[in-house]
């Protein structure tokens, strides 16, 4: 699954360190996110879109296999 975190983060101009306080997360979970190393559960998922003001869809992107 791809996410357009990184693109928005850096559009509203919050750091990683800042984004993963909000969301009570580790600096490197947002880099993994980021890097596609590392699917969100949807709690997570809904706390970022919720977070951004957007959709799940609008942030993160499904794709089949």
């Amino acid at each position: 699954m791809k996410n357009r975190i990184e693109e928005i983060r850096n559009a509203k101009g919050i750091r990683q360190e800042e984004l993963a306080k909000k969301l009570g997360v580790s600096r490197q979970t947002i880099s993994s996110l980021e890097n596609g190393r590392y699917n969100p559960s949807i709690l997570l998922a809904h706390k970022i879109a919720a977070l951004f003001g957007m959709t799940i869809e609008e942030v993160f992107i499904f794709e089949e296999e």
